[in-house]
């Protein structure tokens, strides 16, 4: 069976966070690499819009998550934590967050993207000219690079599209390169 239609049957043909039922979308959980049915979940248009691009979020659309927090499935409960740790300013998220419980391993994935910590301790990926890149941007290389363990050199001016970022070093950020996946230090990219 694809992984459209397992994760359409187990979603009900709904948004697995608001229940809504138009305009649905597999969403893969980052800093998960494959399309897996452990790793992603169906969302709607404006969850994904809200998801992607914090400064659209609208805190009262995220009361939904009071009910799928308490989803069986793993994806479902890392975003509801992503999403409530993002919000948890505005006092009920953390009401909600208190009450939520994750398995050791669970939890750890759901912190993987920083969406947890403080904005203090969250690393910040910058690029030759000190824009801060993010998840799913795209940049330039601004020199020839060389690739380790290969014989391949990624050129000058290649463009690297929906990259994705070293959680542990706010140097290295990675993307594909002639469909090859690399890590690349960020301050030989500049974003588009």
């Amino acid at each position: 069976m694809s992984l459209d239609r397992e994760l359409n049957k187990r979603a009900d043909n709904k948004c697995e966070l608001c229940a809504n039922t138009e305009h649905l979308e597999i969403y893969t959980l980052e800093p998960a690499k494959d399309k897996s049915l452990k790793h992603s979940l169906t969302v709607c248009k404006t969850c994904l819009t809200q998801i992607e691009d914090p400064e659209q979020t609208d805190p009262n659309h995220w009361r939904c998550l009071n009910d799928s927090m308490w989803s069986e499935h793993q994806p479902v409960q890392v975003m509801a934590w992503r999403m409530l740790s993002r919000l948890r300013k505005e006092g009920w998220p953390q009401d909600l967050l208190d009450m939520m419980y994750l398995e050791d391993e669970v939890l750890e994935f759901a912190k993987a993207t920083g969406e947890g910590e403080d904005d203090a301790d969250k690393l910040i990926h910058r690029d030759v000219n000190g824009v801060v890149l993010e998840a799913g941007d795209s940049v330039v290389l601004i020199k020839d690079l060389k690739v380790k363990g290969s014989s391949m050199v990624a050129k000058q001016g290649t463009a690297v599209r929906r990259i994705s970022l070293d959680h542990e070093n706010a140097d290295y950020i990675e993307g594909k390169v002639d469909g090859q996946q690399i890590v690349i230090i960020s301050q030989y990219v500049k974003k588009l």
